[in-house]
Order: C-alpha cells, then sequence, then structure tokens
C-alpha cells in the first residue's frame, strides 16, 4: 500500500496484555510487537496508537501514564479516550472522534490508513466508518470478536483476519 498514510493500532490485546485492564508500568508487550512496530517505520508509515481506557476516569491510571507508555513503544502519536461507556462521549471506539483528530492533527485522509485491533464491535466499526483498512487480529478478543460477538459487527467483514500484530504488518506492507 504505496498510498498508506498511517496504522492505527488498538492496545488491549493487540499490542500485547490480555484484552483486560493492564495498568501502563506493567503491561507487556507480545515478543513480535517490537518487530512489527519497526517493520512499518522501516517503511515510513506512521504509527498511530488508538485506544478506549475508561480506568483512567475511575483514576485507576493518566493519560499521561499511556502517552509516556506509547511513546517508549516508539508510537508516532496515540489517541486516547479516556470515558466509560456510559459517558456519551465522541471519542470511544467505535464513535470517531479518536479518528478525527488524528485525521486533523496529522493531515490524513483516513481512506488511506489502516486500523489493526482485536475488537470487531469497536475497532472494525471504527475504521468501516471512516473507510480505512481493517485487520482483525485473533490475540486478545480477536476470537471471540469473530464467534460469540460475530452479531454486533455482522454487517462489517475485516479486510484481513491477522494471527497477530506482526503478521497483520506484514499483510499490510504486501499490499
Amino acid at each position: 500500500m504505496e498510498d498508506l498514510q498511517a496504522v492505527f493500532i488498538d492496545r488491549d490485546g493487540t499490542i500485547g496484555g490480555t484484552g483486560h485492564f493492564i495498568h501502563p508500568k506493567n503491561f507487556t508487550p507480545y515478543p513480535f510487537s517490537k518487530e512489527a512496530l519497526d517493520l512499518l517505520k522501516e517503511n515510513g508509515i506512521k504509527t498511530f496508537a488508538c485506544t478506549n481506557q475508561h480506568r483512567i476516569s475511575k483514576g485507576q491510571a493518566s493519560i499521561e501514564d499511556f502517552l509516556d507508555e506509547f511513546e517508549a513503544f516508539g508510537f508516532d502519536d496515540a489517541f486516547i479516550c479516556p470515558h466509560g461507556s456510559t459517558e456519551g462521549c465522541e471519542c470511544r471506539k467505535p464513535s470517531l472522534g479518536m479518528l478525527r483528530e488524528a485525521a486533523e492533527k496529522h493531515g490524513l485522509d483516513l481512506t488511506k490508513t489502516a486500523f489493526i485491533g482485536d475488537v470487531g464491535s469497536t475497532d472494525m466499526l471504527a475504521a468501516h466508518s471512516v473507510g480505512a483498512t481493517k485487520i482483525l487480529v485473533l490475540t486478545g478478543w480477536g476470537e471471540g470478536s469473530l464467534t460469540q460477538y460475530r452479531h454486533k459487527w455482522a454487517e462489517i467483514e475485516p479486510d484481513y483476519i491477522a494471527e497477530n500484530l506482526l503478521e497483520a504488518v506484514k499483510w499490510l506492507i504486501q499490499q
């Protein structure tokens, strides 16, 4: 994808962890995540973390904790929704606030971006709404997204289903 401007990457269950909340100081990326992020950099593709983190609104972590973590991982920028699902914000995936903010801040055409995540009902719906390439990884909640939760995003097909972040990135670069 030579016109690919950026890749949005979900955190929990995609970069590492279990799909459940883990504080940034205790969060461990999967063994292949650094290689995947380095591969995007080597190909001149910007990387943006895009994550719902409602525990911030509960005071269990700060936006700064996450920003520091993503900077340490080598992301170009990070977009973080700190709100709970009942707060009615515009940023919580599948809402498009974070993607729109990234597009404005970095001059992106969102149809020339990709989204890699493990949750169909948030990551894939958000990506679909802006015309981004949708890649579902099977780590984290990925398997469940394709089976018991498939009804929550039944009208959408991912562009690619990858074993993990590294396979997703390799597929993207080969397109």
